[in-house]
């Protein structure tokens, strides 16, 4: 059965009273009254709860066996820097970076990105897009069983972004890069880093240059140009593989 997403705070004293959400998903899953039911809180606390009521969108339940639990969580915190990308592609890439272990995801409004949020008369719109995807990201949570919810940050331009000081290893993917992504990940020790993606079309050169400037490192994914829905998730893929050994070790 799938986690599901209870925030706190919660009490093991006394019922818990559900979200509407809850609600619904467990009417839609047939629980019956007394089953238990995992559930997180987006913080990194977990818990099984037992169904006390469930009526319309209402209900309890009676919580047990809380404790912390982020060991699906790396040490070190990779950040999605994504350009807004047209169509449905922004869903893919908010969910498929959940999935892989993004801990934040920052939607950047860049020079060739087809889907324009950041005017003034988009507003309304660029925040419908951001509730979207925080509903994106907690469903994305509950499939993989993450316990930490990941960080939107509000979309900004490209330029905006680059002024922002992040004690982090910065790194922005070209497929004209001459220096690949595993070549510069072998050669630092794992910490915070941030992938920043382009959107259809990638990055300016102009773009690629003040993104250098600003102490981004220029590199490549490999030969092949992928598409910018593709590139985020391979990017942090590639961390984990270098940087994450003992994950590997438990999956042998």
């Amino acid at each position: 059965m799938p986690q599901f997403y209870l925030p706190g705070p919660w009490d093991s004293e006394k019922p818990t009273a559900l979200t509407p959400e809850v609600a619904h998903h467990l009417r839609v899953r047939r629980i019956e009254l007394g089953e238990t039911f995992p559930i997180f809180d987006g913080k990194g606390q977990v818990a099984k709860a037992k169904l006390l009521s469930l009526s319309g969108k209402s209900g309890s339940a009676q919580l047990s066996e809380i404790r912390t639990d982020i060991h699906r969580e790396t040490p070190y915190a990779i950040t999605l820097a994504q350009g807004l990308a047209g169509g449905d592609k922004m869903d893919w890439i908010v969910e498929k970076a959940i999935e892989t272990g993004a801990q934040a995801i920052t939607p950047l409004q860049c020079e060739r990105s087809i889907l324009k949020l950041t005017r003034s008369n988009d507003q309304d719109r660029a925040q419908k897009r951001l509730a979207h995807w925080k509903g994106i990201i907690q469903a994305a949570c509950e499939q993989c069983d993450r316990t930490v919810l990941a960080t939107l940050e509000p979309i900004q331009t490209f330029d905006e972004y680059l002024k922002e000081s992040k004690p982090a290893l910065k790194i922005l993917l070209s497929p004209d890069a001459t220096q690949s992504l595993y070549s510069v990940l072998l050669e630092n020790e794992p910490q915070d880093v941030i992938l920043m993606i382009g959107p259809e079309g990638g990055h300016s050169p102009e773009e690629e240059a003040r993104a250098q400037a600003a102490g981004y490192q220029i590199v490549s994914l490999g030969e092949r140009v992928l598409r910018t829905e593709t590139a985020g998730v391979v990017a942090i893929s590639v961390v984990h593989s270098v940087w994450n050994p003992e994950m590997q070790k438990r999956l042998k």
